[in-house]
């Protein structure tokens, strides 16, 4: 078909027009897992293809700089395409790359990292090693969170469609665990059978908004939440009697009061209706208790290898005084803790310092200090004050580390800094900061902690640049 042009775009013709079908050869792939061609050297992006392929598309968006396609047919498909084993592959957010197969879904993220390093970072030669994956990578996920909804007449339990927040209902999830998908059910007919309310985001009205479910992978222990628009549930005493004849692995179910117009999906108190405040797992030999508002990392068997990861690139001997900065509830702390002499973890939210004290109570560990604060505050005063690390361990959220974190890292210089990101793109910038000032990348472990998503852990290891 002609190509049409409907604006300008700087001084150059808009080659596409709205509604019309084109043929396109992918020739690469964004960082968010869409494909990229190119109409008369004009970007398209489109949702569901793989670099190599040729495809028909529509376009439903065009802009001065690019426009967005959407698939309409596979007329050359890459060898690393794969059947989705999801239904609702196609109108679910939660796995993008489904419809390429395993090893093409690790490649995509160990790509993504060195194009991150090479373009923000402006750094070459550093060796990023081949993404660590699963032998099996589906139900993998201790924790899920499904939205509650009404479509029309219908109530519907689920996840959020692609961009929005349309709820997709599904009574399987291929990453959950299974017995999470059982309570989902459960609450779910119980909702309907006893004409409960749910919560509807555009008049605030409405009484359950989500149910959470948490898994212990290694105890086997199951909590189930739901969160509320107010104090309580009626009949909450029935839907304890279904869901723990059911599921006898209960061990803990919540209600959550959530009561604000916000996306925030937890409130702050919480109200148990059976059984404990807390269900327990491990990772590696650590025990750790879990409530509904922790935070814990939602894959156990990969949690472990990142933090071995890490554990190998700190190097310890027995004879460190460590920082595990940005610790959440100490789980790398406590790893650091049998081969470190000393170590600080510090952490902003008190709610999970509060944990963090407890984990290490819990498991008899008693050469760690958790201390609550900002890490860019509580860092340039302990090295102020004579406190210094001879390896630091930074895990930060995803828009990476403060500069002031930084500038006093690199005062204080630490033998070994590693890194844990959950973010390629902030790290760069970050190892940019840091190789700018003495410091050197010798070496980035990608490991995969969500199967079938876009996102990738790296942990790197950073050492003083002796030349």
């Amino acid at each position: 078909m002609s190509c049409s042009i409907l604006m300008r775009g700087g001084n150059r013709l808009v080659p596409v027009k709205k509604n019309e079908v084109y043929r396109i050869e992918i020739s690469g792939m964004t960082h968010e897992g869409q494909g990229v061609g190119r109409i008369e050297n004009f970007t398209v992006f489109v949702d569901g293809s793989i670099k190599g392929e040729e495809v028909e598309i529509k376009i439903i968006k065009v802009n001065k700089s690019y426009a967005v396609g959407k698939l309409l047919n596979i007329l050359k498909a890459s060898p690393d395409r794969a059947e989705p084993i999801c239904k609702v592959f196609n109108r679910c957010g939660g796995c993008s790359l489904q419809h390429m197969s395993a090893q093409a879904a690790l490649k995509f993220k160990t790509d993504v990292v060195i194009e991150n390093i090479r373009r923000i970072g402006k750094l070459k030669d550093v060796v990023v090693h081949d993404t660590i994956g699963m032998e099996n990578p589906f139900n993998y996920r201790n924790k899920a969170q499904y939205p509650v909804g009404q479509l029309k007449d219908e109530l519907v339990v689920g996840f959020y469609a692609k961009k929005s927040h349309d709820i997709v209902d599904s009574p399987q999830c291929m990453i959950q665990h299974s017995v999470s998908d059982r309570a989902k059910l459960i609450v779910k007919r119980f909702l309907e059978d006893n004409k409960i309310s749910v919560y509807d985001e555009e008049t605030g009205k409405g009484l359950v908004r989500h149910v959470m479910t948490r898994r212990g992978f290694n105890t086997g222990e199951l909590m189930v939440v739901l969160v509320l628009n107010g104090k309580s549930l009626p009949q909450q005493n029935k839907l304890v009697r279904q869901l723990t004849a059911d599921i006898p692995e209960i061990k803990s179910i919540v209600l959550n009061v959530n009561t604000a117009n916000t996306n925030i999906i937890l409130g702050n108190r919480n109200i148990v209706v059976f059984g404990e405040e807390t269900i327990t797992d491990y990772i590696g030999r650590f025990k750790f208790k879990i409530s509904p508002l922790s935070f814990f990392q939602v894959n156990p068997v990969q949690t472990e290898v990142l933090y071995n990861k890490a554990l190998e690139y700190a190097g310890l001997t027995g004879e460190e005084t460590v920082f595990d900065l940005y610790c959440g509830i100490g789980t790398i702390s406590l790893f650091l803790s049998e081969k470190a002499k000393k170590v600080y973890g510090v952490e902003v939210v008190e709610e999970a310092i509060r944990d963090a004290k407890e984990n290490a109570k819990l498991n008899g560990v008693d050469n760690v200090e958790f201390l609550v604060g900002e890490a860019e505050k509580i860092i340039p005063d302990m090295y102020q004050k004579g406190i210094r690390a001879d390896v630091v361990v930074v895990d930060p959220p995803r828009k990476g580390c403060d500069e002031v974190l930084l500038d006093t890292l690199v005062s204080m210089s630490p033998e070994r800094i590693v890194y844990v990101s959950c973010n390629p793109a902030t790290l760069a910038r970050d190892l940019a900061f840091l190789t700018g000032k003495g410091f050197q990348v010798v070496e980035v472990q990608p490991v995969d902690m969500f199967p079938w998503s876009i996102h990738v852990e790296s942990c790197v290891l950073i050492t003083r640049d002796e030349k």
